[in-house]
């Protein structure tokens, strides 16, 4: 690595650096994400695995290795850390249990894979992986998928190992207000009080840029705290949370029920591909319709020439990037 800049900690913005070339670009979710609500070794240690994550997806890039493999990469260091709402740091669903999913998208093809509601799978973006590769299907869910993964000789592990503390407790605190909270109607775009709404993302993604010019992109999440009847959000459906085709790739994170009704990653796609809009003009429209909408998030974007885009309408959201020389740069806050 030539050089790190840990921008979390100072006011230099990510975009201001996009005359670069990037081969990569992650996040870590979007959300209620206030310096004022951050100690400083908690700062430290996201943007150390962010760092990390980059550090991992870089060296497949680096070592010839395609873009899906850089994606894994970075994916399942964020997926072994709690502190991000995907594999060991899972939010919980109402019953308690932890339903994960992921999708993946290789853009050289379009081929794709994912996976939605599985309990026991401990990376599920290499399960993602290998039904894009491995299988005649795009999406399995729940048991069935966990049997493939199981076929594919992947890692299987005890339900206890999701658990964490941190999201168990924060279970407890939406089930105590669940009880006292008042009865309100409910539509797709007014979610009951149970939920909270602009605190739960913590969805990793990422998307790479390989050596032969192909894009993947990859997504991760446990979904939303206190979740009910096997819901599942925008990560895994191709189009929404994930996409990638031979001009960009695009990982989400968010209300997932907003980036599915506006098929979020696609719709950037098609401005860039039929408007001919650059990544970030593309990028930015999708975000302002979904907060017109009534929805919250973020997303990451990442073009053929190594151009970015990272907007979001939340107070803060885990990002960062790394350009072909190697130079790593990582925000939190707005």
């Amino acid at each position: 690595m030539k050089k790190i800049f840990l921008s979390a900690f100072v006011a230099t913005s990510l975009l201001l650096s996009a005359q670069k070339k990037y081969v990569m670009v992650i996040h870590g979710g979007a959300g209620t994400i206030l310096k004022s609500n951050m100690t400083p070794e908690k700062e430290k240690a996201y943007a150390a695995k962010l760092t990390e994550a980059l550090k991992a997806g870089y060296a497949e890039i680096q070592n010839g290795k395609t873009s899906v493999n850089a994606v894994a990469a970075a994916i399942v260091v964020m997926e072994d850390s709690p502190l991000f709402n995907a594999g060991k740091g899972a939010v919980f669903t109402a019953d308690g249990t932890n339903e994960l999913d992921a999708a993946v998208m290789y853009g050289k093809d379009k081929s794709a894979g994912a996976i939605a509601g599985v309990h026991t799978i401990k990376n599920p973006i290499r399960t993602a992986i290998a039904v894009m590769q491995k299988s005649e299907h795009v999406m399995l869910s729940g048991a069935g998928a966990e049997q493939f993964a199981k076929e594919q000789n992947l890692e299987i592990v005890d339900p206890k190992y999701f658990w964490t503390k941190d999201r168990w407790d924060g279970l407890q605190k939406l089930k105590e207000k669940e009880k006292t909270a008042k009865k309100q109607p409910i539509s797709q775009n007014t979610l009951p009080a149970a939920y909270e709404i602009d605190q739960k993302f913590g969805t990793v993604g990422a998307v790479a840029l390989d050596k032969m010019g192909n894009l993947a992109a990859g997504t991760s999440t446990g979904g939303m705290t206190n979740k009910k009847y096997g819901r599942i959000g925008d990560a895994p459906i191709i189009g929404a949370g994930t996409y990638a085709n031979s001009q960009v790739g695009i990982s989400a994170t968010g209300w997932g029920e907003f980036f599915i009704r506006s098929t979020a990653a696609r719709t950037i796609a098609a401005k860039i591909e039929y408007q001919n809009k650059d990544i970030k003009t593309a990028s930015q429209e999708t975000i302002d319709e979904i907060e017109k909408m009534g929805g919250d998030g973020g997303l990451i974007a990442l073009d053929k020439d190594g151009n970015i885009a990272m907007p979001f309408n939340t107070s803060g959201m885990y990002r960062g990037a790394i350009t072909q020389d190697g130079e790593i740069l990582v925000e939190i806050y707005k």
